[in-house]
């Protein structure tokens, strides 16, 4: 969506829509307007809203009233984004194609300003590239939004949230396409061309530097696939020259059939969206890069499709890690911990990260705990759990906290290797995490971020249609403001 600001409503003007805090109808509305509203039960509560037609200077103009909730919430920017989002769900195919936000008697922040601007954009996005046979109505048809009366610095702090809006967008496409548009290769292509002109440094591992480097847990993942495997790094240095960068790494299985330990047909389709955590870092990177974050940051992906050929790793397999550890493979759908181990371990050996952060899908078992309500975040350092799990309920990306503790340690031991890439049934989303951690460094401050309910939603949210949600950029993004830049 196209955003401007403005500094009049122009004569053709359709479609006006104001921002209303609770219980604050604007008094210059028309009193067909207001009574409407009242009569509506509309009391400008958080997403809610309400329109109507009035006739001015001999046009008639729809006018919407969209509410962001009382004016001292704790959560005045996520309320702000559902008025901006409730209109955009309203009008994305009235007809309409541009939409004046007028601010004039909002009394709106810049900062309000921007979150209001940012659900209406992010609420826009649709995946409809495939989609060649939808009826008129269907169609999406609201493009640009032109924002009157807002304050001077307002133009300002929207070109911040706008960068956010597209590294959340970004992810959104990423884990939208099918698996026949995005594969290792074709991940990596994109992320160079949407980060194309930043500054970012860009590094790319192929299979055979992998191989050299000894990563058979990540190698062995992709076996059963044409597609070859890569590693890719992101590097922004905006911070301090020399400053160790902070670093993101995310589980990229562009598509999971589970390998030789085959998924139930059923639902498999989704399984393209299990690169959700490489979605969600990459987009990160995007968004510090376009709004030129002043902190030193990496985001590392690993980049694998799981299928099940003749020359697929099979259960009970035995590969070696990059650190030189052992893994029996007991189930090879149990995939994603095998591919973050190798680009944890190399993440921390290449670039020496102050603190690491992984974001996955990695298991089922947090849907049956969390379901789509929360990502789950498991770490060996107190604080910086503390930080992602603000960032989280500030940002709506929200997390909750579960246990890593050397008690599970025993339920992933081999009587073969050193270890073994599942446990039991029970505490199956504690038991990978226990995995992950055996190749952190000690001392090195670690969390890993399990969202597999979240980067996909099987209907609209708050500031997302059905589909792709784009979780986890918020994430990076609140965390680097926070911690890094704060």
């Amino acid at each position: 969506m196209k955003i401007t600001f403005a500094d009049s409503i122009t004569a053709d003007t359709t479609l006006v829509a104001h921002v209303v805090d609770h219980g604050k109808i604007p008094k210059e509305l028309e009193r067909a307007l207001a009574d409407g509203a009242k009569a509506a039960r509309f009391k400008g509560g958080a997403g809610q809203l309400f329109d109507g037609f009035v006739e001015r200077d001999g046009n008639v103009v729809r006018v919407a009233l969209a509410g962001a909730g009382e004016k001292d919430a704790s959560a005045r920017a996520l309320n702000c984004e559902k008025a901006g989002a409730a209109l955009a769900a309203k009008f994305l195919t009235s007809g309409e194609t541009t939409i004046v936000l007028d601010l004039s008697a909002a009394g709106l922040s810049a900062a309000e300003t921007a979150s209001v601007l940012t659900g209406l954009r992010l609420r826009t996005w649709r995946h409809d590239a495939y989609r060649t046979t939808l009826k008129e109505e269907q169609k999406k048809t609201l493009a640009h939004a032109i924002v009157v009366g807002a304050t001077k610095t307002a133009p300002a702090a929207w070109e911040t949230e706008a960068a956010l809006c597209e590294g959340i967008e970004f992810t959104r496409h990423l884990v939208a396409e099918p698996a026949n548009k995005v594969y290792p290769e074709s991940f990596v292509s994109k992320c160079r061309d949407a980060l194309q002109g930043t500054g970012i440094e860009i590094t790319v591992l192929t299979d055979d530097d992998m191989e050299k480097l000894g990563m058979g847990a990540l190698l062995g993942v992709g076996l059963g696939s044409e597609r070859p495997s890569r590693i890719l790094a992101m590097k922004w240095n905006g911070g301090e020259p020399g400053q160790r960068p902070m670093a993101f790494v995310g589980k990229g299985v562009t598509f999971d059939t589970g390998g030789i330990s085959l998924k139930p047909g059923a639902g498999m389709e989704d399984m393209k969206w299990d690169m959700g955590g490489a979605g969600a870092v990459a987009g990160g990177m995007v968004a510090l890069a376009k709004r030129k974050a002043k902190a030193n940051v990496v985001g590392v992906v690993g980049l694998v499709e799981n299928m099940p050929d003749g020359k697929a790793q099979r259960p009970g397999d035995v590969v070696t890690s990059a650190n030189g550890q052992t893994i029996e493979v007991i189930n090879t759908d149990a995939e994603g911990r095998l591919v973050l181990c190798d680009a944890l371990w190399w993440t921390q050996k290449e670039y020496d990260p102050v603190a690491v952060v992984d974001f996955a899908t990695l298991t089922g078992a947090m849907i049956i705990a969390l379901g789509s309500e929360h990502g789950g975040v498991f770490a060996n350092d107190d604080d910086l759990a503390d930080k992602l799990l603000a960032a989280g309920e500030s940002t709506g990306d929200k997390l909750w906290r579960l246990p890593v503790s050397p008690a599970y340690d025993k339920l992933i031991n081999s009587p073969i290797a050193d270890m073994k890439n599942v446990g039991p049934r029970g505490a199956g989303s504690i038991t990978a995490a226990q995995f992950l951690q055996r190749f952190i460094d000690k001392d090195r401050p670690w969390a890993h971020c399990d969202i597999a309910g979240m980067v996909w939603a099987d209907k609209p949210g708050q500031t997302w249609d059905k589909g792709a949600t784009g979780y986890g950029v918020r994430i990076i993004d609140q965390y680097v403001r926070d911690v890094l830049e704060g």
